[in-house]
């Protein structure tokens, strides 16, 4: 399972950066370095960019989890360039940006975007897989996610669209609902098929979201 994040364009990264003459850099060998936005090679090759753009790097790293507490360690032993930067630029996910900036007073800016969580479908090919809704129905959907399978999010399917278990959005994409009847064919539960979903209520839980433990 990864953090899915795709690098920003140069000059809103650029932009962002205005403030800011000299910058340290971090980067994140776990998810980033697998999506090739926040490893070793991106934070030199984002290092060549800004010092084209006039911008002078005090320094760079890039930590074993960005996201993880002991990055705060890391930012410890690199403090005297991260003390010469005007801030930092952070290659990770929005997670490893929030973390740094828990332990650096240096403001910090992110140079990617984050976009879901994903599994490794084929090399290279990361696909949505959970959308965080805390209302759960995959136990009835025999396994597959509606919210992220089916290009319309649709809990009570199929829509009118699918043709020959294609989606009407994407004809190259199996419908989702086509796999769930399929599945639930095969486990003789398709009387599934009948039970109605409410409507997904994004209101059901305050963000931000809190989990207590007992």
């Amino acid at each position: 399972m990864f953090t899915i994040t795709k690098q920003k364009p140069l000059e809103e990264i650029i932009e962002s950066l205005s403030q800011c003459r000299k910058i340290y850099i971090t980067g994140c060998g776990t998810c980033a370095t697998m999506l090739h936005t926040g490893g070793k090679s991106e934070v030199l090759e984002m290092k060549r960019q800004l010092e084209a753009a006039g911008k002078e790097v005090t320094g760079w790293m890039v930590v074993p989890t960005g996201c993880d507490p002991i990055t705060k360690q890391a930012l410890i032993e690199n403090g005297k360039n991260i003390e010469d930067s005007d801030c930092l630029l952070v290659m990770c996910c929005a997670f490893g940006v929030q973390t740094v900036s828990l332990y650096s007073n240096k403001p910090v800016y992110p140079a990617l975007n984050t976009l879901f969580i994903g599994w490794e479908e084929s090399p290279g090919t990361f696909r949505e897989v959970c959308v965080q809704c805390g209302q759960c129905i995959i136990g009835e959907t025999a396994g597959i996610c509606p919210l992220t399978a089916c290009h319309k999010g649709l809990v009570n399917g199929p829509c009118g669209g699918t043709n020959d278990g294609k989606c009407e959005v994407d004809k190259n994409a199996d419908c989702a609902w086509t796999l769930i009847y399929n599945r639930l064919k095969a486990q003789g539960r398709l009387d599934l098929m009948q039970k109605h979903q409410l409507p997904r209520n994004f209101h059901a839980t305050l963000r931000p979201k809190v989990l207590k433990i007992q």
